[in-house]
């Protein structure tokens, strides 16, 4: 339901309508007001810190 309204289509007959129509979407592209809820974590990589937290799973089982 909530994707429903991106497929729509849109006709725009007014020149200025189309141009207020490209700066919101411009706008809303350069600056998105989303703010995480949480801070992301970055990937493990270390082989050693995964070893460890397969390790915490395997025992906190």
């Amino acid at each position: 339901m909530a994707t429903s309204s991106i497929f729509a289509n849109i006709k725009i007959t007014n020149p200025k309508q189309a141009e207020l129509f490209v700066n919101a979407m411009e706008a809303s592209a350069n600056e998105p007001e989303r703010v995480p809820s949480m801070p992301v974590k970055p990937p493990l990589t270390d082989a050693e810190e995964i070893r460890k937290l397969m390790t915490n799973r395997i025992n906190n089982r």
